[in-house]
Formats: structure tokens, C-alpha cells, sequence
């Protein structure tokens, strides 16, 4: 039997291991925040590949490209400032046969330029390697029958085949790159969507605690959503299954071995559409089962912690997500005013929210929703949709329509405030429990398509911490991203 001094001296090293762990832990949230970040804004300044073909058309082939500079500065969880120069090259390629069959290529890569010591996985500058990042080929039967037999039929079936980006319901869930096969089967105003795929490797995932969780990942998504317009609006129901296939993952912390197994399920309802001339709404709920891994560790008082098997607990969880939109009846300025709330459920006996490793107690339900949608929960904060509320309050304008180059220059503003859903529950990095208000950010935005070929992005967040909630740290934190496209 092992002595108590033996005993003792394994729980100081598990401890020390432990606060290293912890510190890797912070720069890994650091790190998935900073990709979820970078995607937003990417997103947000797409030159889209997109042409409305005619039936006329039997072929037509389109390529081009675009090149982007990007300058990024923002401060992480801990206070420190990172600045990055962003480089990418994107080329694309399409070719439609018939308005039926359509193939579909675009490429990325690029290099990342951080200033010494500003990396957040400690790698320095790295090359965005050359990938392609959208591929497949879309088939649409209702324009085949018509162009290839002359028939004009009431129902169609779209398959698309290959990598895209999927959004489930309005985002909540699943907004993800995925590889695989996407059909939809449209009759008499019902709408079938079917889902089977799996995420290309390089995807980042949202638990942060596993080991290359940013290089390596491996999650599957299997669903079905029905949908049947009403008038101008579109709800929708939709089941969703996600499958961990990373569950050989293991991460070795002193004597706590960490194993990762987070299988998930969705069932959601909502509805988007327009409520009258003027306003824009968008509506979903969710609540998510499943099973996951709990917690590898307990604390055994102090700095010292004891290693436990982990046990397979079930999952029970809800999100929901609503906003609306104003548009004013300026259609020069195309002003708009909205609103948006983000509610997730947290659980009050983990110590992150999203991780594995310092995650769910054993012996209990995980009550913590996580997910794989990508939502606007702002820049310099950006938290996890976890143990969230968080309010928006935003508009945008086009204020020089009428002089010349900057007729196309779009401002906004939106105003975050962001508080725990439940208060002993933690969030995806270090706070307070029982402190409920975490603080509060404006955002700034600037879209000037300067010429038909050349795009300016300009955006501002700074966040301000409730210090009660972050510790006595009531420092702000900036971030700041101005970007160049050039198309050709």
C-alpha cells in the first residue's frame, strides 16, 4: 500500500502539473477564441464566388480570386496584447452544365505574421497551408428534367456532394465546414433537408482541453430538418446527432489521464421570415442530450488534487437564440436597427464550461450546453455559447449614398451586455462564482467597397469587465482588425 507521505508527494506533483495544466488550459480558450474570431470576420468580409445563371445557359465556367491583408490587435484573457499580420490567397473555380450540374473548387493559403512572442499556441509565425477549403459538386433535378427531357416538374431533389459550409436552423447549432453529403427534397411547399458528414481535420474544436484540438479534429453530424414556408415566414424542426470519433484522444497531466468522448444530440424548432414592410426576425430554440466523459480529477484540498476514473454522464442542456431587425423606409441609407438575445445553460459543478479536463463531476448530469453554430457574441469578449446570456443592441447605415466613392461605405455599431445564465456555473475561462454580471462592450464596424474590385473592413471592440466577476480585474480589453481585399 502506498504511505501517506507517498501519497503526498504524487497529490504536490498532480498539483503543480495541475497549474501548469491550467496555464496551457488559458492559452488553448485563448487560442480557440482567437480562431472563432478570425472566422467571424472572415465570414463577415467573403468576396463570394456567387453567379445567377439563366436556364439558357448550357456551360458556363467562372474563376477568379482575391488577395487580403489583414491587421489584427487584440488583448487575451490574461491582459496581453497580440498584433497579427494575416496574408491569403484564395482562388476559385466553378463550371455549370445546364444550370443542373455544378462543380465547384476554391483554395486557400497564406501566411500569419505575429509579432515576437504573440502566437497563441507558441509556434510563431506559421503558414496557413494551402488547402481546398470548398469542393463539390451540386446536382438540381428540376433543372435537368427541363433541360434534358423538357419536363417542368412541381418537385425538386438538390444533392450536394462533397465540402461546404453547413448552417443548421439560424446558426445556433451547427455552423461549420463539412465534408459529406447534403440533399434536399422540396414539394408542395414542404422543404426535407438530410445531413450525413464529417468535419475536415483542421477544424478548430470547442473543447480546448483536448490535445490538437485545433489541428486534428474529427466530429460527424447526421440530421434531418423539415421545414414548410407560411405565408412570409419559415419555421422549422430539426433533429441532429454529432459523433465524437476523436474519443482515441487521451492527455497525460502528471498522474491525471484525461479521456475525450463527447457525443451529442439536438432537437431544435424555430422560425425566420419578415413581420410586415419593416421588421426581420429570426427565432430558434434547442435542447441537446447525449453523453460525455466527466471530470479526471477531484481536489483534495488546497493546491493538491487526487486522479479518479472518469464516468460516462448524460447530457441536458438548452439554448435559445432570437433577434430582430428594423429596416427604415430610407432606402438610400439602408439603415436598419436590431436586437438580438443568446440564452445557454451552464453547470454550477464544473470548472470550465466547454473542457473535458476540469469538466462535468461524475456522478451528475452535464447541464453545460455546447454546440458547433457560430454566433455574433461580439469581438474583444467573443465568450462561448455556454452559460451565457448575453443582449445585443446594433444598427448600421450607409451615410454618403450620394458622393461618389464612399456612396458604398456602410458603418454600425452594436452594444453587448453579457451576463452568466447561472451564476455558480463557470464560463469558458476564470470568473467568480455567484457573480452573475460579467460586463458590458461596444463594437464599431466600417464596410467600404471602395471599388468594384477593392474592399476596406475596419472593426472595434472593447470590452469591460465586472471586476467582482473577473477577480478584481477590471482591466478593458481591445480588439482591433482592418483588412484589405483586392478581387480579380
Amino acid at each position: 500500500m502506498t504511505s501517506f507521505f507517498g501519497r503526498a508527494i504524487i497529490c504536490v506533483i498532480a498539483g503543480v502539473c495541475l497549474c501548469l495544466a491550467g496555464s496551457a488550459a488559458h492559452a488553448q480558450a485563448d487560442l480557440e477564441r482567437f480562431e472563432r474570431q478570425l472566422e467571424q470576420i472572415r465570414r463577415e468580409t467573403l468576396v463570394e464566388a456567387d453567379t445567377q445563371l439563366s436556364l439558357d445557359q448550357r456551360v458556363f465556367f467562372d474563376y477568379g480570386g482575391y488577395f487580403t491583408f489583414g491587421y489584427l490587435s487584440v488583448d487575451d484573457n490574461v491582459n496581453e496584447n497580440h498584433v497579427l499580420r494575416q496574408y491569403e490567397l484564395v482562388g476559385y473555380s466553378r463550371i455549370v452544365f445546364d444550370g443542373a450540374h455544378e462543380f465547384f473548387l476554391r483554395a486557400r493559403g497564406g501566411w500569419r505574421d505575429f509579432n515576437d512572442g504573440d502566437s497563441f499556441d507558441g509556434r510563431g509565425d506559421e503558414r496557413i497551408d494551402p488547402e481546398l477549403d470548398r469542393w463539390f459538386y451540386r446536382f438540381d433535378l428540376q433543372r435537368h428534367q427541363a433541360a434534358y427531357h423538357g419536363k417542368v416538374i412541381d418537385y425538386n431533389l438538390i444533392v450536394k456532394a462533397g465540402r461546404d459550409l453547413v448552417i443548421w436552423g439560424n446558426g445556433l447549432v451547427l455552423s461549420e465546414d463539412v465534408q459529406g453529403l447534403n440533399a434536399s427534397l422540396l414539394w408542395g411547399g414542404n422543404e426535407i433537408e438530410i445531413l450525413a458528414g464529417i468535419t475536415p481535420t483542421r477544424t478548430v474544436d470547442f473543447d480546448a482541453s483536448r490535445p490538437n484540438f485545433d489541428t486534428n479534429t474529427k466530429r460527424g453530424f447526421y440530421g434531418v430538418q423539415y421545414a414548410r414556408p407560411i405565408g412570409t415566414h419559415r419555421p422549422f424542426i430539426y433533429g441532429l446527432v454529432q459523433r465524437d470519433y476523436n474519443d482515441h484522444d487521451t492527455l497525460a497531466t502528471g498522474p491525471v489521464v484525461t479521456e475525450f468522448d463527447y457525443n451529442s444530440w439536438y432537437i431544435g424548432v424555430g422560425s425566420s421570415g419578415p413581420i410586415g414592410d419593416r421588421f426581420l426576425y429570426g427565432v430558434e430554440a434547442v435542447y441537446e442530450g447525449g453523453t460525455n466523459l466527466s471530470n479526471s480529477f477531484v481536489s483534495g484540498g488546497g493546491p493538491f488534487i487526487q486522479p479518479i476514473p472518469q464516468t460516462e454522464e448524460d447530457i441536458s442542456a438548452w439554448a435559445l437564440n432570437a433577434r430582430i431587425d428594423y429596416l427604415f423606409p430610407d432606402e438610400r441609407h439602408r439603415t436598419r436597427l436590431g436586437g438580438e438575445i443568446i440564452l445557454a445553460s451552464g453547470d454550477d459543478d464544473r470548472l470550465n464550461t466547454s473542457n473535458t479536463f476540469a469538466g462535468n463531476l461524475t456522478g451528475t448530469d452535464d447541464n453545460a450546453f455546447n454546440a458547433f453554430g457560430l454566433l455574433n457574441t461580439g469581438l474583444a469578449f467573443a465568450p462561448q455559447v455556454s452559460n451565457l446570456l448575453a443582449v445585443r443592441l446594433g444598427g448600421s447605415t450607409f451615410p454618403l449614398p450620394d458622393m461618389g466613392p464612399l456612396r458604398r461605405m456602410q458603418i454600425g455599431t452594436d452594444v453587448f451586455l453579457y451576463s452568466k445564465l447561472d451564476a455558480d456555473a463557470p464560463i469558458d475561462e476564470p470568473t467568480s462564482s455567484g457573480e452573475r454580471f460579467l460586463g458590458w462592450e461596444p463594437d464599431f464596424f466600417l464596410n467600404w467597397q471602395v471599388t468594384s474590385d477593392v474592399t476596406v473592413v475596419f472593426r472595434y471592440g472593447v470590452f469591460f469587465p465586472n471586476e467582482d466577476a473577473f477577480g478584481g480585474d477590471d482591466t478593458a480589453r481591445q480588439y482591433i482588425y482592418t483588412g484589405l481585399t483586392y478581387a480579380f
